[in-house]
């Protein structure tokens, strides 16, 4: 067909489907990758440790995820934040991490300060070898309790953050602090 003949071609009768950007790896993809990078010997000696606070490493992750190696010091731990939009997973590659988290959806916007209900409270310990996957806008603090060994994770996100939503908690109160970018914490 010459171009003018393409030209004067009717249009289809349906406008094509936009291109939609690739879903991404999942909450178990991202936990699968954390398992088996914190299985790595290499990689987890990779890490350098600081006794007074916490280390990291950037990781290519899979498909696109943003992903991290972690080194936290007895004692030290997030606080209670969010990862937005993004899914997320992690896993302990040596010691051993502790998870509180929330078992309830929060509004992702327009709240200073949320009073919890009962029962939403949830706590785990991760030691080396375990992981756990998340969902969008999931609620949590990780720390090592551990007052003489240091603890290295893994951590995994898709889409890479947008944002992390750091918070304070007075009982059952759950206060927004502050918003951290991505340049905050690169």
């Amino acid at each position: 067909m010459s171009a003018s003949a393409a030209a004067s071609a009717p249009a289809p009768a349906y406008a094509p489907e936009p291109v939609r950007p690739a879903a991404g790896p999942t909450a178990a993809e991202l936990l699968d990758f954390a398992l088996r990078t914190a299985a790595d010997p290499g990689v987890v000696a990779s890490l350098p440790l600081d006794p007074e606070g916490r280390t990291w490493v950037r990781l290519d992750g899979p498909g696109g995820s943003e992903a991290w190696l972690i080194g936290w010091p007895p004692g030290t731990g997030t606080g209670w934040h969010d990862h937005a939009e993004s899914r997320g997973a992690f896993a302990t590659a040596r010691g051993r991490l502790t998870e509180h988290s929330l078992a309830v959806r929060l509004p992702s916007e327009g709240w200073k300060s949320l009073e919890l209900a009962p029962g939403v409270d949830r706590s785990r310990a991760l030691d080396a070898g375990a992981g756990r996957a998340f969902g969008e806008h999931h609620v949590h603090e990780v720390l090592n309790a551990s007052p003489t060994e240091h603890a290295i994770s893994v951590h995994a996100y898709y889409p890479p953050l947008p944002l992390i939503r750091r918070y304070s908690r007075s009982g059952p109160v759950l206060h927004l602090e502050h918003v951290e970018r991505p340049a905050d914490w690169q």
